[in-house]
């Protein structure tokens, strides 16, 4: 086990998604790092599937001096987290860091989403987040150290409201362990990255982001990497129960 311990970032389907740079930094810092993916979720999307990321992102990973496996999950299946776990902890041992960066997005508003998308927003973005963090709560030893939860929401929900409701819920999910997971050192918090450049935004849609924020720039993936960083080394331990905005002020 390397010296920080075993991360599980979930939600690293693609090379230029925030989950590929947040697994590459945790590794780079000293982490072991198992990602998780959901083949059929990118290639159903308009980006399409990166077949080469996994493989790309562990050769990154085992360069940067960390062990490292990724795992095809369905998070949409109530029975797959708990079998992600058992295998991170086959195959890198045991989870001291839960990092959730996976998603449910498909545009529709309160008119044209149909009952079968909804459900599956929440199953995957509220009720995946419950029991990836229920195993994480139950599986977690004090002589592991600390323990760090991060999970990334989102408050866009015009136009995009299962999308919207399903990460508010997250949100509310995640914060509970700060307190409920208290007497483990578990810390929890929440980001609201704003709109992120992974390639899904026109370019009209870039040139409004990088009107609307006061640094005049969109986000990156690197930006919410710093941050995952942060909050899960020594120095970020006192920063808990938040939901962060680190979006460049942007409104």
């Amino acid at each position: 086990m390397s010296a920080r311990g075993t991360a599980l970032v979930t939600g690293v389907g693609r090379s230029a998604g925030i989950g590929a740079t947040v697994a590459a930094d945790l590794a780079e810092a000293g982490w072991d790092v198992a990602i998780s993916h959901w083949r059929p979720y990118d290639e159903k999307m308009p980006w399409g599937g990166d077949p080469d990321a996994q493989r790309e992102l562990t050769d990154r990973m085992t360069a940067a001096g960390a062990r490292s496996v990724a795992i095809e999950a369905d998070l949409g299946d109530a029975a797959v987290p708990a079998r992600l776990f058992d295998e991170v902890e086959r195959e890198l041992g045991a989870v001291t860091a839960l990092v959730m960066c996976h998603c449910e997005s498909v545009d529709s508003g309160l008119l044209d989403s149909s009952v079968d998308s909804f459900d599956l927003h929440f199953a995957v973005n509220a009720r995946a987040t419950w029991l990836l963090i229920k195993e994480f709560g139950q599986r977690f030893r004090g002589d592991h150290g600390s323990g760090r939860i991060v999970a990334f929401t989102s408050d866009h929900t015009v136009h995009n409201m299962p999308y919207g409701a399903s990460k508010g819920a997250l949100d509310r999910i995640t914060l509970a362990a700060t307190h409920e997971f208290a007497h483990l050192g578990i810390t929890a918090n929440v980001i609201n990255p704003g709109p992120n450049d992974t390639g899904w935004m026109t370019p009209q849609q870039l040139s409004d982001v990088t009107r609307a924020t006061p640094l005049g720039r969109v986000g990156t993936p690197q930006d919410s990497a710093n941050l995952v960083t942060f909050l899960c080394s020594p120095k970020g331990g006192w920063i808990n129960g938040q939901l962060l905005y680190s979006n460049g002020g942007v409104k």
